[in-house]
């Protein structure tokens, strides 16, 4: 990737468009709102790993000016070929971020982006179109920490052990929505901060490369429709005793979607009789997949079976757990749904361990930057030497009204954007900015690990 390319087009020609005197641009990034209260800031480390340590070199700046002067907008090749002599083709600013994994609420700087050298404060803006590409981690992010916090409530009413199972009671199920293995990588390692269970292995690889965590996710031998049709109809059961003989052995899991023809047939008959007494006797936890469907009546209908055929003890407080046997919900999953799942779970009795749900493209493709508002905009400027406050506010829309001036981010009461000193950007009379140098002239200052991140967002009590 060239790192010249990497922007909008109209971006380069805005080096022609500054006041004359400019020597600095300063910008932050916040959540405008959207459909959370709070966001859960992620993604960061990971996007300037890809995208912001690669210095910019001549055969970089050859292939922007043929291509940009055939697309028709400016090209500011001097000051890119300064930016090789001066910094060896590394981006002099300085980026300023939240610890990844802080859920702050929305309306806050969550990071802030100046330039070191005056004479590239046109690269602030420049950059604007990568560094705002972390809507999208921190935007899976925060959907994964709300659905947490909901199950979390459901379980802490229901079983006797939450923190046990609460790491796997949502499974990514993303890859094959997204648009691309980019897209899966960064995605899947957003729902990663949050839980461990997953099937998107590309997110898996990023939290290893990225965020320095050797395995960070898990998933079990699971059927697929085709491994259960090419039986035949009429071989229904062969299918699933296969299943049994491959993947039963004490102290494991697996997982067999249900439903290619009647789910309640299948689950009733071939599971519940006939194969009942293979699965208890191999010691494994069998866990049935519908895929089709209500959600809420499937899921219900389903745990009412399996009680009746395989039994349930009933736990501390009150509510049944199955034995031998699970529910996954994969289909029609999202955060409205699983609050309706849960309730009626509940209300029906069993605890919500029994089941655990599977997301797809309400997890990491059902988003774009408006879901919780993103926007990356320039707050102060200095000309010849003195700092002033900018903003936007448009009469039209004064949601969209941008902060003004040197901004930092502080977490007493709560979190909440202040202005901070312009030579040390700490806030006025002392205390602590939390948006920490993080990059710095091409260099990447802080390093975290996903264990590191997971600790804030989800402290242990």
């Amino acid at each position: 990737m060239n790192p010249i390319l990497n922007t909008d087009s109209y971006k380069t020609s805005h080096y022609l468009q500054y006041p004359p005197g400019t020597t600095h641009i300063f910008s932050y990034v916040e959540s405008r709102g959207g459909i959370y209260p709070h966001t859960l800031f992620f993604g960061l480390q990971a996007i300037l790993k890809q995208e912001l340590l690669k210095p910019v070199t001549p055969e970089h700046i050859a292939e922007a000016r043929a291509l940009l002067d055939a697309h028709g907008v400016p090209f500011n090749e001097s000051g890119w070929l300064r930016l090789v002599e001066k910094h060896s083709g590394r981006l002099p600013l300085e980026i300023r971020a939240a610890p990844e994994g802080l859920v702050i609420p929305v309306h806050n700087a969550l990071m802030t982006i100046v330039n070191t050298d005056p004479e590239f404060f046109w690269l602030t803006s420049y950059v604007e179109t990568s560094l705002l590409r972390v809507w999208y981690p921190a935007t899976v992010a925060t959907i994964g920490w709300h659905v947490r916090q909901t199950i979390k409530q459901a379980l802490e009413r229901t079983a006797d052990d939450p923190d046990a199972v609460m790491p796997f009671m949502l499974h990514d199920f993303g890859a094959r929505g997204v648009s691309s293995y980019a897209s899966a990588a960064l995605g899947g390692l957003a729902h990663l901060v949050n839980f461990s269970g997953t099937d998107t292995l590309s997110g898996v690889v990023a939290a290893r490369d990225l965020y320095h965590a050797p395995m960070a996710g898990f998933s079990v031998p699971a059927a697929e429709h085709c491994t259960i049709t090419s039986w035949g109809r009429t071989r229904e059961y062969d299918a699933y005793e296969n299943m049994v003989t491959q993947f039963g052995r004490k102290g494991k899991t697996f997982a067999v979607v249900s439903d290619s023809y009647d789910i309640y047939e299948a689950v009733n008959h071939l599971w519940g009789e006939r194969l009942r007494q293979r699965v208890i006797d191999s010691g494994a936890t069998l866990v049935i997949r519908p895929d089709s469907g209500d959600p809420v009546e499937i899921v219900a209908k389903t745990l009412a079976l399996l009680a009746q055929r395989f039994g349930y003890d009933i736990n501390g407080k009150g509510y049944k757990r199955l034995r031998h046997v699970r529910v996954l919900q994969g289909d029609g999953v999202h955060p409205a749904s699983i609050t309706e799942i849960l309730e009626r779970v509940k209300a029906d009795g069993f605890c919500i361990g029994n089941i655990a749900f599977g997301m797809g493209g309400a997890l990491l493709q059902r988003v774009d930057r408006d879901t919780l508002q993103f926007a990356y905009k320039a707050s102060a400027v200095a000309i010849d030497g003195f700092w002033r406050d900018i903003q936007k506010d448009p009469i039209t829309d004064h949601a969209k009204r941008s902060k003004p001036g040197l901004l930092g981010l502080v977490a007493s009461p709560d979190y909440a954007t202040i202005r901070v000193d312009e030579k040390s950007f700490r806030p006025p009379g002392g205390g602590v900015n939390l948006l920490r140098p993080v990059y710095c002239n091409g260099q990447l200052l802080v390093d975290d690990t996903l264990a590191a991140i997971r600790a804030r967002a989800n402290p242990v009590a």
